[in-house]
């Protein structure tokens, strides 16, 4: 696993309340849909990015992470492993705190750019399945 314990609650506790959500769409049979959802009911303000820019659980859509105009503190990404690492670049120069890439998606050397940058990083992990961990 990419990401120990003190890194996943860091994240979930101190990085800030307002996620990015990458692939999340209207879609309710994606584990995106499912998972920004329990995201919003530990308190997450979820931001759907996506290239059709849907609005979902009540928040504005954006096609790309440039696109949203205001900071983000977590970069969490439900994208195919290949697709990656040029969104933990994008996290990077938008200015996140933090990237979360969701079970199954693996790329080190996007993991390792993004840690040298100086962002905390989680890879194949699920915050959905962490943060009941934590209360």
């Amino acid at each position: 696993m990419y990401g120990d314990e003190a890194t996943v609650r860091k994240i979930l506790t101190e990085s800030g309340d307002t996620w990015a959500v990458v692939g999340l769409s209207s879609n309710e049979g994606r584990a995106a849909y499912g998972v920004a959802r329990v995201l919003q009911r530990f308190g997450k303000r979820v931001v759907p990015v996506h290239p059709k820019a849907q609005t979902v659980h009540g928040e504005q859509g954006y096609a790309s992470l440039a696109d949203i105009p205001f900071d983000v503190d977590v970069v969490d990404v439900f994208v195919n492993s290949d697709l990656a690492g040029p969104i933990a670049d994008e996290a990077v120069a938008k200015g996140a705190k933090a990237v979360w890439f969701q079970l199954g998606v693996i790329d080190e050397a996007a993991y390792d750019r993004t840690r040298a940058a100086g962002l905390d990083m989680v890879m194949d992990r699920c915050p959905a399945i962490e943060i009941p961990r934590l209360r």
